[in-house]
């Protein structure tokens, strides 16, 4: 699965899009110096997401959207289109 995918299904599961997420975690205080484990302990209380796609946008809520270019243009499963993350929604694609 890729990067993207990850995210999208998080959007499915909590009906909202990746940067609605990412802004509530910043309301919440979280950031950069933030640990893994009270992001990812929130988004299962109040989202119902777990460990792998709250990963996900764990790295998102630290880091921002820009990933590693390792798989971008790969054909591997895990390969995704662009080195910058969507996190608009689905709806907007």
């Amino acid at each position: 699965m890729s990067f993207q995918a990850y995210l999208d299904n998080a959007e499915k599961a909590s009906g909202r899009t990746p940067q609605e997420l990412v802004d509530l975690a910043h309301a919440q205080g979280f950031g950069a110096d933030t640990l893994a484990a009270p992001i990812l302990a929130w988004l299962a209380a109040d989202f119902g997401i777990g460990r792998g796609h709250g990963m996900a946008l764990v790295h998102v809520i630290k880091n921002g959207p820009q990933i590693s270019d390792k798989h971008v243009g790969t054909d591997g499963t895990h390969r995704d289109e662009s080195a910058v993350l969507r996190l608009d929604g689905i709806a907007h694609r």
